[in-house]
């Protein structure tokens, strides 16, 4: 057992090369290097003692050997051999010297004595020789069994709640005594939060952004990398954000939705679309390295600098996690045929090189797994990916500690409760008993609810006393918006089972099997009836498609025919006026509201300045409420169509909200809105972690 085995420290291949330098020490002197009767005392000694020098033992050897010997079993492995061929090399220079008639116990024997130290010299060589080449067969049999015997599996000892404030947070970085991460603020702003590796009270960190993503920490820990944005634009600006304070800085005119920088902070490599680039620290000479079929997020160099693995969410529903070469060669999936179908993203490596850890989602169910990558230079990477974490609770976006002791991951409760905002009192109220459910809609009668658990996503529906509820889909499809169809008949909704893309689905309302609706080219999502129940319009949804190209489609129900609203480029969740007149969009970036007039087949924009979410017609069809902003300014709004006057309805600053896509909004049947109120937990732990 080597020292650092006895103090309980982690392991690599100088570990093994104690061991070996213990075979040898016995092969040379005929003795342990490190006995006693107790195991006490064995420790102690291979802790506190240095075993008496092998050339005392036995005059014989060589001072070289004896050299050799005490460097394998130097108590400081950074004094130690370093690798298995560094002892190989001594080993045969020995070797070569003393079959060269250049060993010390030739140079020894005093020419007077010629016949002797002839004599001495062939025994010599003989004995040297055979116990050389013995040596070198057993330490290679011993480096073999070392290089092949299983590793312990890698562990977790121990959690350790670090924040316990319940927001919802995002990706964490760290620079050993403090974890940064972005956390929805009020009226659910991105913003960037602080809190110590050893837990406590998180604290805001002022940024000049409306919203900010936190996308990395540099090597040398003196700046975040960030981007600053408005809505939900796919791409955004990159920055620098000194630490602790300071003004941040445009890296050149990079624009993207996800970074990293190089181990020697001279690089980054960055994610645009589809496509991979990679640039200089500064912002200057970008290029693209690589181009995929999926949206390219979570870009991370490995330690020594050599490839990059990111994270592609494909348009079918799937992610994978993929590898290429910093020069942009040997593109490859990691993982293929683990899991069907994929749902592994988010990873990172420890800072040693070692293991790779990240999340996947198996029965909907989100965990950290470890992929051992290298034990040392004895071994290379082995077997499939080890289950760390398993339980109740969800958690992902694993972030090694500096030392790698530690895993720093967020723990994820998802519960919510519908509420209901009320006039009178200008305050929101639990509704429908405070169910954890969004997607609420009404049938024309009021009679009748349909709405999806949270976070289940299962479609149920009931009347609006809570009886005759009836669940009409069922895992492992994946439900959300429903919609009734105006005769109460049937309900519209969009649906995705797992490794699919979202599609457009009708169910009886009496329950049955769903019917899919829509094409499979792409994903479909909000569907919406036609006033006189003949037609559906639903969009394609820009962010999901390589494209970004989004557009508003209309189904006749009775030909079954498809087309395309002219003019609807990049713009989804079309909304039927209850006239039948119009179609309110959203524009892909979520920044603007649109109108189509289907007599004139003409758009004219009816709001700006987003993000706005979740429009819906009031019931007369005078105005289309939503959900805009962040910060102070957000709240549930409502425009006329008349003359497009906007007025605040509620302010929604200071309250918590959740949901199938970050959070949900909706309308009452007396058009007061809706909403789902976030009661679950997302909290960041601490991890302790053996990984051998």
């Amino acid at each position: 057992m080597s020292p650092e085995q006895a103090r309980g420290e982690k392991l690599d291949a100088r570990t093994d090369l104690f061991s070996l330098g213990a075979v040898l020490y016995e092969m040379a002197t005929g003795r342990i290097a490190f006995s006693g009767n107790t195991t006490a005392v064995i420790f102690h000694a291979i802790l506190a003692e240095t075993p008496t020098s092998p050339v005392q033992l036995n005059p014989a050897l060589p001072p070289k050997l004896d050299e050799i010997i005490s460097k394998a079993l130097e108590k400081d492995r950074d004094l130690r051999y370093h690798s298995a061929g560094d002892l190989r090399a001594d080993l045969k220079r020995l070797k070569r010297n003393t079959d060269s008639g250049r060993s010390v116990v030739t140079a020894a024997v005093s020419e007077r004595a010629e016949p002797t130290a002839s004599t001495v010299q062939r025994k010599w060589k003989k004995w040297m020789s055979a116990v050389l080449a013995f040596g070198l067969v057993i330490g290679s049999a011993l480096l073999y069994w070392l290089a092949r015997r299983p590793l312990p599996a890698p562990k977790v000892e121990r959690y350790t709640q670090l924040t316990n404030d319940g927001r919802a947070k995002g990706r964490m970085v760290t620079d050993g005594a403090r974890l940064y991460f972005n956390e929805v603020a009020g009226g659910n702003a991105a913003a960037l939060a602080q809190v110590a590796t050893t837990g406590g009270e998180t604290a805001l960190v002022p940024t000049p952004f409306p919203n900010v993503a936190l996308w990395d920490i540099a090597p040398d820990h003196s700046q975040l990398l960030v981007s600053g944005f408005s809505g939900n634009e796919p791409e955004h600006p990159l920055w620098t954000l000194p630490l602790p304070v300071g003004t941040p800085r445009r890296l050149g005119d990079l624009v993207g939705h996800d970074a990293s920088w190089s181990p020697d902070q001279q690089h980054i490599v960055y994610s645009h679309g589809t496509d991979l680039y990679t640039a200089k620290g500064d912002g200057a000479d970008a290029r693209k390295l690589i181009t995929v079929s999926g949206e390219l997020s979570w870009p991370r160099w490995s330690p020594n600098g050599k490839i990059v693995r990111f994270s592609v969410y494909d348009p079918g529903g799937t992610s994978s996690i993929w590898e290429v070469g910093a020069d942009g060669n040997n593109l490859h999936r990691l993982l293929e045929s683990w899991n069907k179908p994929a749902a592994e993203c988010c990873g990172n490596w420890t800072a040693d090189g070692y293991y790779y850890v990240f999340q996947s989602t198996r029965n909907g169910s989100t965990s950290i797994w470890a992929l051992r990558q290298s034990a040392g230079i004895l071994r290379k990477r082995v077997g499939d990916p080890v289950l760390l974490t398993a339980g109740p609770i969800n958690y992902f976006l694993p972030a090694p500690s500096l030392d790698g002791k530690k895993l720093f991951v967020i723990g994820d409760q998802p519960r919510g409760e519908l509420m209901k905002y009320d006039m009178k009192t200008s305050q929101f109220v639990p509704y429908l008993s405070g169910i954890s459910a969004f997607g609420v809609s009404f049938s024309s009668d009021g009679n009748w609810v349909a709405y999806v658990t949270f976070p289940e996503g299962t479609l149920w529906r009931m009347r609006t006393d809570g009886s005759e509820r009836l669940q009409l889909t069922f895992s492992p499809v994946l439900a959300s918006q429903p919609y009734w169809s105006p005769d109460g008949k049937r309900i519209a909704f969009m649906g995705t089972a797992p490794g699919k893309s979202w599609q457009i689905y009708v169910v009886p309302a009496e329950g049955g099997t769903p019917r899919m609706l829509s094409p499979e080219d792409r994903n479909h999502v909000d569907p919406s009836w036609s006033p006189d129940g003949l037609s559906l319009a639903f969009g394609a949804i820009p962010f999901l498609e390589p494209d970004n190209a989004g557009g508003i489609f209309i189904l006749d129900l009775k030909t079954n025919q498809l087309s395309k609203v002219v003019g609807s480029e990049r713009m989804f969740s079309p909304r039927w006026s209850p006239d039948g007149r119009y179609i309110n969009a959203q524009t892909s970036d979520d920044l603007k509201q649109t109108l189509f007039d289907l007599k004139t087949q003409r758009w004219q924009e009816l709001t700006g300045g987003g993000p706005i979410g979740f429009p819906n017609w009031s019931r007369d069809g005078k105005y289309v409420y939503y959900d805009a902003g962040t910060g102070d300014q957000a709240g549930f709004y409502r425009v006329r169509i008349s003359d497009h006057k906007v007025e605040r309805i509620a302010n929604l600053k200071d309250i918590r909200r959740t949901g199938l896509f970050g959070y949900w909004a909706g309308l009452a049947t007396d058009d007061s809105p809706l909403l789902l109120r976030d009661t679950g937990t997302q909290e960041i732990y601490a991890l302790d972690v053996d990984l051998p």
